[in-house]
């Protein structure tokens, strides 16, 4: 089982990226399932009902979020309503759905906690969803996107769930990092995949305003910047039989 990890799509740029690399990319790479991270897909915050389907149309199975999942509030009503869109489990008693089944895959949500919002844990939410998980669901492979800024934090769960799931994948920074490993315990390790958008910006945003804002320290309000796009993304190979990750590897292409 191939499944391709896209980090986080920011606006139209990052939208129209995956519409032009995805569809030859999934022939070519033979994947069975994409997973993209959407909560930046509308104007750089959060995600709409539009914005969401222009995704999944692109090839996008499975839509996952984070801290910015609420920035549009349209989209709320339309989370509990069967969308392949998820929002990190640890929200307490939030709407929507923390993890999601498809085609005997879960991809299951997580937001780290430095530097972060205060949620519930994150690595005692995975463990009891994990739990729930082996006695109903019974999932061929695990997916984990951890939302989280702190690198210490996101090393952290792919240790505590080694062996647990397929993957654990990092999200949020978009930066994308270079120690893509397979854990010993069979898990595929990454601390984050990076992002989908400008290449000429500051994680996706237009210079001009971000660096008024460092050096005035007064608000700006930012704006998704433009030029040349990159898709960061990593590819992980899973064992059908066991769930292990055979392998993981960075993909990230360039367009106009």
């Amino acid at each position: 089982m191939r499944i391709l990890m896209i980090g986080d799509i920011i606006g139209q740029p990052g939208r129209r990226a995956i519409a032009r690399i995805l569809p030859d990319l999934r022939r070519e790479l033979a994947i069975d399932m994409v997973v993209g991270n959407g909560e930046n897909a509308a104007g750089g915050f959060g995600i709409t009902l539009e914005t969401a389907g222009e995704l999944l149309d692109s090839g996008v199975d499975i839509l996952t979020s984070g801290n910015h999942i609420w920035d549009q509030k349209e989209i709320i009503p339309y989370m509990d309503e069967g969308l392949p869109l998820i929002r990190p489990a640890n929200y307490p008693d939030a709407p929507g759905r923390g993890y999601l089944v498809q085609d005997g895959v879960m991809v299951l949500n997580l937001m780290g906690r430095v530097f972060m919002p205060t949620l519930d844990c994150p690595f005692r939410t995975a463990s009891a969803i994990l739990e729930e998980a082996e006695s109903e669901h019974s999932p061929r492979a695990i997916i984990v996107d951890f939302h989280a800024e702190a690198t210490s934090e996101k090393q952290g769960m792919g240790w505590y769930l080694d062996g647990r799931v397929s993957a654990v994948l990092g999200t949020h920074t978009h930066v994308g990092t270079v120690d893509a490993r397979v854990l010993p315990k069979g898990t595929a390790f990454l601390t984050d995949v990076g992002m989908t958008g400008p290449v000429n910006s500051v994680i996706g945003s237009d210079t001009d305003a971000v660096l008024d804002r460092f050096l005035t320290g007064l608000p700006q309000r930012l704006s998704v910047a433009r030029g040349p796009v990159i898709m960061n993304s990593v590819l992980v190979e899973i064992d059908d039989g066991n769930g292990k990750a055979l392998s993981i590897q960075r993909i990230d292409r360039m367009v106009d």
